[in-house]
């Protein structure tokens, strides 16, 4: 299987129809600006907002060559190799994954993708 075309750093990938991926909006937005991730988005290209940083995957290629379990998934890539991927929101792997503290201050610890 040939790697999807995603870029070095941080990549999300969501749909409006996940509860746990509305729930992790506001941290998508503050990676977004901090960190450089881009996220791929499943069902409404304009979800989480219409930003160049949210990619249309409407027709799954991104995500089926991922090879993803669920939404949302949160994945590093260094070198054009994936070195981290966490499934569902856990602030303390999200927090592992990106090497940021205080993610989503607001939000519960954890909710199952």
């Amino acid at each position: 299987m040939s790697s999807p075309p995603v870029s070095d750093g941080l990549v999300a990938v969501v749909k409006r129809e996940c509860p746990a991926c509305q729930l992790v909006v506001p941290v998508l937005e503050q990676l977004a600006l901090d960190a450089g991730l881009t996220v791929f988005t499943q069902d409404d290209p304009t979800f989480p907002v219409d930003a160049p940083w949210v990619v249309d995957d409407t027709d799954l290629a991104v995500s089926w060559g991922l090879d993803l379990e669920a939404v949302p998934t949160l994945l590093r890539f260094e070198d054009g190799e994936e070195t981290a991927r966490t499934m569902g929101w856990s602030r303390d792997a999200w927090e592992d994954l990106t090497g940021q503290t205080g993610l989503g201050p607001d939000l519960p610890p954890f909710k199952p993708g």
